[in-house]
């Protein structure tokens, strides 16, 4: 029996260029020639090109480089314009928010107004390219769901760094431009309010997300395993159940006792996926803003055990009184 070749096999399927369905462009067309790459076609299409970037595109992009320039420059001045140190210690570098004492005012550039500066043009840039992402979508005759995907993400980004440092009445409530100090920000956040792993929506988050990996690999394991059937040709098992598609089905059906088709699946992993930013964002919206202390939320609720009578009372700072 012959067996169908893909990429995913010694043997890599190469078509002439094509530059795409025919659209109504505005101003900019799609740019660039295309051109194949053998390494691309490895691991994917071996198509490069053509790009369309639109004037959302281009000020996403010219939005986005002067935020990372700031950010950037910001992070070489701290270690005294040192190359060697920058590339050392980048990990470690930071771009900080303005402290409490500005609230929500616009500090000096050099106590916070960078960080608001880098804000400005960053948050410009996602937003723009959402926009694309949609009229992308829009123009071709797709489902817009990447675009509302991308936007759960935003919302989470939106939240960190704006909906709740404006909600809280500073500024100092937002997280610091770093890798490391993004991370040490999140561990004091959760230090400062009781432990995170006591917040509902932080828990529910963590389940979708952990619940996207899972639907992820399972379905890909399953599509991988039926490369040699054609099984990577998904639109085409939808309507035309194949052999790689009755396997699929059986594989689940016989394991698990039900299987999701080659169009849930999809529904499947883009819910779960969705969902862990939109809960996320909702339990950091929560945390400072309703409830102040996770951990007694959790014992008034039922949800954790108070500490043993041999410890010392626990006070809730913010009514001071014991639970």
């Amino acid at each position: 029996m012959a067996e169908y070749q893909s990429i995913y096999s010694r043997v890599t399927v190469t078509n002439p260029t094509y530059p795409g369905v025919p659209v109504r462009t505005g101003v900019y067309g799609r740019q660039g020639k295309p051109s194949l790459v053998y390494w691309f076609g490895k691991i994917g299409d071996a198509q490069i090109g053509p790009v369309y970037l639109g004037w959302t595109g281009i000020l996403s992009l010219l939005c986005g480089f002067i935020a990372i320039e700031i950010i950037g420059l910001n992070m070489w001045a701290s270690v005294n314009w040192d190359p060697v140190q920058f590339v050392r210690q980048l990990a470690w570098l930071a771009l900080e928010p303005p402290s409490a004492e500005y609230g929500l005012r616009i500090p000096p550039l050099n106590e916070g107004g960078w960080w608001l500066m880098a804000g400005f043009f960053l948050t410009a840039s996602i937003l723009l390219w959402w926009i694309r992402t949609y009229r992308r979508a829009r123009q071709l005759g797709l489902g817009t769901h990447v675009a509302w995907a991308f936007a759960a993400a935003i919302w989470l980004y939106l939240v960190l760094g704006l909906i709740r440092p404006v909600l809280m009445g500073s500024w100092s409530e937002a997280v610091p431009f770093g890798i490391f100090p993004h991370l040490d920000w999140t561990a004091a956040f959760s230090i400062r309010y009781g432990n995170l792993f006591y917040n509902p929506f932080h828990a529910l988050s963590i389940a979708f997300l952990y619940g996207s990996v899972l639907l992820f690999a399972m379905h890909a394991g399953t599509v991988l395993s039926t490369v040699r059937y054609g099984g990577d040709r998904e639109i085409e098992q939808v309507v035309d159940r194949g052999t790689a598609g009755e396997r699929m089905a059986l594989f689940w059906r016989w394991t698990m006792g039900f299987n999701a088709n080659v169009e849930s699946i999809h529904r499947w992993a883009w819910w779960f996926a969705v969902l862990t930013p939109l809960t996320g964002g909702i339990g950091i919206l929560l945390t400072g803003t309703v409830v102040d202390n996770w951990f007694l939320w959790a014992v008034k609720h039922g949800v954790a055990p108070p500490y043993p009578a041999t410890m010392p009372p626990v006070v809730d700072p913010s009514l001071g009184v014991t639970p």
